[in-house]
């Protein structure tokens, strides 16, 4: 694509008077440093001081404090020369100060109205110290657990991303007013697709995939009104996110009409030298700006080369004006130009109760019960002694996980401490960590956590993966869990007392080993701030457990990597099936795609998460059975508390479109809903499912919506059984 044909592409930017005489006005250089951000590892000094007085930086990265953040602005908006104010970014992931479960834990809870309350506490806590741009929230479909930033994303489906994507930039940008943030959708696109999953790879999206998966929750957080998109660090289809025209301006500010402005990761711009498309810096700049790229993150790349490039004509002056408009119309939409200072609270709000109080039902509703053999959970009332074990029990600073740079360990409530404090009086806590952390193979301490089991009636183990075995560079080559945790679980298990394992981690692993010894699993993710309280909330009964799985959880290594929505295949594996092919080339009967050597389903599907009741379906119908194409087609279901508790559900609904133009999944999440029921209610559900819903990328890349038969699933889980099947004429 040519330059002009880049620029031809983009949307049209709404024109603002200020922000048009302010382009007018400006040189080469002010326009380069409008679309450079800094990196500031601490009080800012002379020379960047002079930068800023001279209108080269637009933006700054970790700027230390609220009083160093408001001295650079002041020097931005009352000695530069055309007194543009500074925008103020800052890694805010799952929480400011009060950390809420890591993304993939909240995509456990299936509810958007809780991720986006749990971003709005995110954007009050930051904003009140003057950060104004959060790089949140991830929005990357991640289908290989071997990848450390798993941990960010909300797992490996594009309607729950989708959904609960556009609900955190709903809870950060808010409607206006002073505790309103940036939101910044990431990483654009694909780069949850690495081979092997590691970290930085290369990814390899065919269009079709990548439009029907990767692109989709990238979409959902435009329609929101996301203000700032981020590019991946990824080679997509042999082109880096960074310097790719394609996805940057004929999709993302072409067809899904992006009207903010895309920052490249950190130094990315850069790293297209390294990844072999550019020869040098001036080559980067060049293909990074033409791509769609308008502000540089810790790069310099532009602020030193964009006047020269637009001086010898490489780089047209529209192009960059583009770039500019969009980066000073986010910061009209957040107010700078009015009020570019930010005062102190008379008092914080960090860490409130009212914060708290909410990070605690999301560490709720996050936690997945996978196994609960015997009904061993709840704790029993009449418990009277409990071992509480594991190298996660009571460790503040571990829970909060990855990406948590404003948590503190002193506003952490452990499980041992929110332990002692629910059975105080009920039940003695016998403690022992067993390990001194996840990764050591210090056994010195497994008889002592022998004994303490052997003191209780039961035995609750705290294990997983620190805080940094997930996030940003934290890929896994094997999944199981770190150091000796699981010859602590065997010792432990060897006591024989009932066995209850609580996994914190950031990723799932493979726990077929636990599941072998423990009565009951518990997934926690890492829980943040309120970890204790929630899980302890959990494990106690008082609230039953609601969480499901955001992602599949592998057998074994080999299946990775392993999602739900797969192809059928010409010849799709049987039921359970395991064992040497019995067919021949000339008689296929007996070859399918499936292992020798393990079982081809996952472990545990997508979706699940028991409960301390039962739920039971009834009543399913679809309307009418046979729908013109763009006729909405309704589901109705009815569903009942069969046990003696109270308990929410998450309802999905599925469908599989059995003949198409393309080949389609066996199944496709198209609505999800959360129903809280007391024993023996029943609720009336219904699904409406659109000609939207319906479509997916024709041969020609675009949405079409085909007439044929489609089958309808709703249950529990990704396995739900079949319903019924409509068909559209």
């Amino acid at each position: 694509m040519s330059h002009a044909g880049a620029e031809a592409t983009g949307l049209s930017i709404p024109r603002i008077p200020r922000i048009e005489t302010l382009l007018s006005q400006m040189t080469p250089f002010e326009k380069a440093g409008q679309l450079s951000q800094l990196a500031c590892h601490g009080p800012a000094d002379e020379k960047t001081i002079a930068a800023v007085r001279d209108g080269l930086v637009g933006s700054f990265l970790n700027a230390p404090s609220l009083e160093h953040r408001n001295e650079l602005q002041r020097v931005a908006v009352e000695e530069s020369r055309l007194g543009i104010p500074l925008v103020f970014g800052r890694d805010v992931i799952h929480g400011y100060r009060t950390i809420f479960p890591i993304p993939l834990g909240q995509g456990a809870t299936f509810d958007p109205d809780l991720a986006q309350k749990a971003a709005a506490i995110a954007a009050r806590e930051a904003s009140e110290t003057g950060i104004d741009w959060v790089f949140a929230p991830m929005v990357d479909i991640a289908r290989d657990p071997r990848w450390g930033r798993i941990a960010e994303g909300c797992g490996e489906d594009p309607l729950l991303t989708s959904q609960l994507g556009a609900a955190m930039v709903r809870g950060f940008q808010g409607t206006g007013g002073p505790h309103r943030v940036a939101a910044c959708a990431k990483h654009y696109v694909g780069y949850g697709a690495c081979e092997a999953g590691k970290e930085y790879n290369t990814t390899w999206i065919p269009e079709r995939l990548l439009r029907e998966v990767y692109l989709r929750s990238f979409q959902a957080c435009v329609d929101a009104g996301v203000l700032t998109v981020m590019t991946g660090f990824n080679d997509l289809n042999g082109v880096p996110a960074t310097g790719n025209e394609f996805i940057l301006r004929a999709i993302l500010k072409g067809e899904c009409g992006f009207s903010g402005f895309v920052v490249s990761d950190w130094a990315s711009i850069r790293e297209m030298i390294t990844h072999g498309l550019c020869a040098d810096e001036p080559n980067a700049a060049l293909r990074g700006i033409s791509a769609g790229v308008d502000m540089d993150m810790a790069g310099r790349i532009y602020v030193d080369h964009l006047p020269g490039l637009i001086e010898s004509g490489a780089v047209s002056a529209a192009l960059v004006d583009d770039a500019v408009r969009r980066v000073l119309l986010v910061k009209h939409k957040l107010g700078l130009f009015e009020r570019p200072y930010v005062q102190p609270p008379r008092q914080s709000v960090a860490v409130c109760e009212e914060h708290r109080a909410v990070a605690q039902q999301v560490v709720r509703e996050s936690l997945v019960l996978l196994k609960n053999e015997g009904g061993v959970l709840p704790l029993a009332r009449m418990e009277r002694s409990i071992a509480a074990v594991g190298p996660l029990v009571d460790d503040p600073f571990e829970q909060l996980g990855c990406w948590a740079f404003d948590g503190r360990r002193e506003d952490s409530v452990t499980v041992l401490t929110a332990l002692r404090a629910r059975f105080a009086g009920r039940a003695e806590i016998h403690f022992a960590r067993g390990l001194p952390d996840c990764r050591s193979t210090d056994t010195t301490g497994f008889e002592e956590a022998a004994r303490a089991a052997e003191r209780a009636d039961v035995t609750l183990a705290f294990v997983g993966e620190n805080a940094n075995l997930s996030g940003e560079c934290r890929s896994r080559a094997f999944l199981d869990l770190p150091g000796a945790q699981q010859q602590l679980l065997e010792r432990i298990a060897r006591t024989g007392r009932p066995l209850v394992v609580v996994v914190m981690a950031g990723r799932p692993l493979l726990i077929e080993p636990i599941c072998s010894l423990a009565k009951a699993v518990l997934v926690a993710w890492h829980p943040g701030t309120m970890g204790g309280p929630g899980i302890v909330d959990v494990l106690s009964g008082d609230v039953s457990p609601s969480g499901k799985l955001p992602v599949t959880f592998p057998r074994a290594l080999g299946q990775i990597p392993i999602y739900y929505a797969f192809k059928n295949t010409g010849r799709p594996p049987g039921t359970d099936h395991r064992g040497i092919p019995t067919g021949t080339p000339l008689d296929p009967v007996g070859f399918e795609t499936s292992y020798l050597d393990v079982d081809v389903s996952p472990l545990y599907p997508f979706g699940f998460g028991l409960s301390y009741t039962t739920f039971e379906y009834q009543d399913f119908s679809v309307s009418p059975i046979k729908a013109r194409v763009g006729e909405p087609v309704t589901v109705r279901i009815r569903v009942r508390n069969t046990g003696s508790v109270e308990g929410v559900e998450v309802v999905q609904l599925y469908i599989r479109d059995l003949v198409a133009s393309t080949t389609r999944p066996v199944r496709e999440l198209k609505a999800f809903q959360r129903v809280a029921l007391k024993p023996g209610e029943s609720a009336a559900m219904e699904f409406a499912l659109t000609a939207a819903d319906l479509a997916f990328p024709g041969r020609d890349m675009k949405p079409t919506t085909e007439p044929g038969r489609f089958d309808v699933f709703v249950g529990g889980n990704s396995l739900a059984p079949l319903g019924g099947s409509f068909e559209l004429v």
